[in-house]
């Protein structure tokens, strides 16, 4: 899809809550920046004000969310996401960071709630016009690091629990081995320097920056 489309490339970055992904996306988009390119930083859920308004229903809703209804919350507000502005800006020509991407949905709601993956992948597929990163980094980190770097004020979905936690992280892990050519598996528990370093390093030989 995004060869077809443009010059413009596309980098998601996925891990368990904690990971430190966030980081680790504004750090590509400075480096792309710095490299003279024109770059977009989105997140997930989020990045468009429509999904915006999704997010805080998903991870701050007051009453009880049906697992199904949180998938499909969550593909909605990518689907919003990449039609107003993933494929717009790629169609320019620009480079695309996402801070989570649908990557997250099969780890979340089909790893994390026991969702038919496969499922999952078809309503991901028709939201995002079948759209997939060129490159995906899955900052890989234990559960118990994890919940030593997050904050006691957790979302809904941070407070799922330690089991839940487990089986995102093994879906994630699953997706990882079932798309080896996309996906760059990093030690999430180096220093944030070295994590910086080795993800710049890959990122320049992919794109020959």
């Amino acid at each position: 899809m995004t060869e077809s489309i443009s010059s413009g490339k596309f980098i998601s970055v996925e891990g368990i809550d904690g990971c430190g992904k966030t980081t680790q996306a504004e750090f590509i988009f400075d480096g792309l920046v710095e490299a003279g390119l024109s770059v977009k930083l989105v997140r997930e859920p989020g990045g468009d004000p429509i999904s915006e308004s999704i997010r805080k229903l998903l991870l701050h809703a007051e009453e009880s969310m049906s697992d199904r209804a949180e998938a499909l919350l969550m593909i909605a507000s990518r689907a919003q996401l990449t039609d107003k502005v993933i494929l717009p800006q790629m169609i320019d020509g620009k480079w695309v960071v996402a801070d989570r991407y649908a990557d997250s949905t099969v780890a979340y709601q089909g790893g994390g709630r026991g969702l038919n993956v496969n499922s999952l992948s078809d309503i991901n597929h028709f939201g995002t016009y079948t759209l997939k990163p060129d490159l995906t980094f899955f900052i890989d980190i234990s559960i118990e690091v994890a919940n030593k770097r997050m904050s006691v004020s957790r979302d809904r979905i941070e407070s799922a629990g330690d089991n839940f936690q487990q089986r995102v992280r093994d879906q994630y892990l699953k997706l990882c081995d079932n798309e080896p050519e996309r996906f760059i598996v990093i030690n999430g528990e180096q220093s944030i320097e070295d994590i910086k370093l080795e993800i710049w390093n890959h990122i320049k030989s992919k794109f020959n920056l």
